[in-house]
């Protein structure tokens, strides 16, 4: 009799086991017909074992592993075995999955019109159908239960993770939640050997049992998932050497066990929410969220998870989802024809991440996801540029903190229209996304558009932290924006070396070489006036060797008495908001602005023929008192 056995039988090592129960005369399984009989492999059957192996798939190695026992086999006369049909293409290879070589393993059985050994459903009801001869094994998975790995041996009670690689000693992270130590578990370097066996063991348990599955298998990486344990096994040459890293949670908690915990369940369940776990990797984010969802079921909420790979532990009553047709987009589509309540979504990291997430909670689903950051503020900043800015707190209105296993701080993100912290000019309003403390309701951020760029201002000391009188230093970070922008406006034009000054919220002086003032300007003030309105900033232009002479100084009104040779009288204006001295005909050029020949300032004459100093700089109020005073106010060209 011939037999013609396929991929799946010959990883599971079920035909070489079936010989020998087949000859031994006090086994259950004597008389099948397997001992005595001539094994037909397929060609396709090896260049798929072989293509497997050479990816760094175990299952090839095992494959091969069984081929080389049936030669043994053959070799001492039990059965025999022959090599026949042609090998699968790189094509059909590659197209594995969807029945390309499973069709070259039933065209051998047909044309030997021999039995075909499968424990694949699919590919024996094909076969049946097409009439052929099938034998239809069960798989391993159907036939022992999995006590655990062999991997369990480096975890001990305190332990989160186990990394072990060829060469290297055992290593593990132990310790509690924010206090974990990566220390050495074992004293002599794993071989190359003990690496294959413990992938083997892992990934052999994992279809054997209904407690694993595999997240992912790509060459080079497979990512399984065995009840609580998350294992990733990188072989060489995705890896530079064998390596297996096995993760699982310590402890599971509840939100009662988090500060703020009364608070977070009056803000999850007042209406869905969109809410980002933030913290860096270890602090307890995943183990936050499982608190989170747990609670949100007891609560009568429909919850799902989104996860790849999926390890969050949660109750059976929380469905887990992962990749659909590899696209979480899909997954998404999916879930909107569920129709959870909340969904947890773990871990948000790219843009499609990202947007997925925004999707899903504009269309009123409640989101929880968990994201990656140093720092609370750098969760919100993950999705600029991925998420209109208008609609940033529509899709995320919560951001918790975690570090060390605890909630360490918690943001309420909304949006108004205002003037931003530090300007002054009412025609800057604009929306401002506000980020306040959830705590004390004081804001510390402000998110808004400045010169065409999303600009993150602090609103506080450098850590975000608002003053002790709730306001911000001198330096606040709108400061630092506005001379950023500025510094970068004027080099566009410059060639030369720039500094910046700023003189107040609304004032800057530029520094800059003789032979790029002009420019900088422009003709008729032109150039200089349209930077002036796209950042809100009265700008004056000075050259350094005006400074290193001692004109200007660095104080508003110029540091002392300067005494000129006379120059053109004019009669300032004072409005609501500026005082302002016409020029006609000078537009472009750098005056002096003198009060009965006391130097006050230097400034650049507007393209529009006047000087606008804005009131309740230290520059405007000087002006205005020697204007009380009838002092003559004279302009000279610098």
């Amino acid at each position: 009799m011939e037999i013609v056995p396929d991929t799946s039988v010959v990883i599971d090592g079920r035909v070489s086991e079936r010989v020998r129960a087949d000859a031994d005369p006090d086994s259950g399984a004597a008389g099948t017909g397997f001992a005595g009989a001539t094994v037909v492999v397929p060609e396709a059957v090896v260049g798929e074992l072989e293509a497997q192996a050479n990816d760094g798939r175990e299952t090839g190695w095992e494959g091969l592993s069984e081929l080389q026992r049936l030669v043994e086999l053959d070799a001492d006369g039990t059965i025999d075995v022959e090599y026949v049909g042609r090998r699968p293409g790189a094509t059909e290879r590659r197209e594995a999955d969807e029945g390309e070589v499973d069709a070259l393993i039933r065209e051998v059985a047909e044309d030997r019109e021999a039995r075909l050994v499968t424990s694949d459903d699919v590919q024996a009801e094909v076969a049946r159908a097409k009439g052929l001869a099938v034998e239809l094994l069960d798989p391993r998975s159907r036939q022992r239960a999995v006590e655990g790995l062999a991997i369990e041996r480096f975890f001990d009670e305190g332990t989160m993770s186990a990394h072990l690689k060829t060469g290297v000693v055992p290593m593990a992270k132990r310790g509690a939640i924010g206090d974990m130590h990566y220390e050495a578990v074992g004293e002599d370097p794993l071989t190359d050997d003990q690496l294959r066996d413990f992938a083997a063991d892992i990934e052999e348990a994992t279809r054997d049992s209904p407690d694993g599955f595999v997240e992912l298998d790509q060459p080079g990486m497979t990512i399984v998932q065995f009840r609580q344990f998350r294992v990733a096994i990188a072989r060489p040459p995705f890896a530079d050497g064998r390596e297996i890293t096995a993760v699982r949670p310590i402890v599971k908690t509840e939100l009662d066990d988090y500060e703020y915990a009364d608070e977070l369940r009056d803000r999850l369940v007042e209406r869905q929410r969109g809410v980002l776990i933030s913290g860096a990797p270890g602090a307890g984010k995943s183990t936050f969220a499982q608190a989170v969802a747990e609670y949100l079921a007891d609560a009568d909420y429909a919850v799902k998870t989104m996860e790849k790979p999926r390890d969050l532990q949660v109750g059976d009553d929380i469905t887990q989802y992962t990749e659909l047709g590899g696209s979480m987009a899909n997954t998404a589509d999916s879930l909107l024809m569920v129709r959870p309540d909340y969904t947890i979504y773990d871990e948000v990291r790219k843009t499609d991440d990202f947007e997925v997430f925004a999707d899903m909670r504009l269309a009123g689903v409640g989101m929880v996801g968990v994201v990656h950051a140093t720092r609370a503020i750098d969760a919100l900043q993950r999705l600029i540029g991925r998420v209109e800015l208008g609609l940033i707190p529509q899709v995320v209105d919560t951001v918790v903190y975690i570090e060390a296993g605890q909630v360490e701080k918690v943001y309420d993100v909304q949006t108004e229209v205002k003037v931003p912290e530090g300007l002054m000019e009412e025609d800057l309003a604009r929306p401002v996304i506000l980020v306040r403390d959830f705590e004390t309701d004081r804001p510390e951020y402000e998110i808004y558009t400045f010169n065409r760029q999303v600009v993150t201002v602090p609103l506080g000391d450098e850590d975000g932290g608002p003053g002790a009188d709730g306001g911000g230093p001198p330096d606040s970070g709108v400061d630092r924006i506005a001379k950023q922008e500025v510094e970068r406006e004027i080099r566009s034009v410059a060639d030369g070396h720039v500094e910046v000054e700023l003189r107040g919220g609304d004032r800057a002086v530029v520094w800059v070489e003789d032979g790029d003032i002009s420019g900088v300007i422009g003709k008729g003030g032109g150039r200089i006036s349209d930077i002036e309105n796209r950042l809100g900033i009265d700008i004056d232009v000075r050259t350094f060797s005006e400074r290193d002479g001692g004109r200007g100084g660095s104080s508003p009104a110029g540091g002392g008495n300067r005494h000129g040779t006379g120059g053109q009288a004019v009669t300032p204006e004072v409005t609501s908001r500026h005082v302002i001295i016409p020029l006609e005909g000078h537009a472009g050029e750098t005056v002096e602005v003198q009060a009965d020949d006391e130097y006050l300032f230097t400034a650049t004459v507007s393209r529009g023929g006047e000087i606008q100093v804005s009131r309740g700089s230290a520059i405007a109020e000087e002006l205005e008192s020697a204007i009380d005073r009838g002092r003559t106010v004279t302009v000279t060209p610098s």
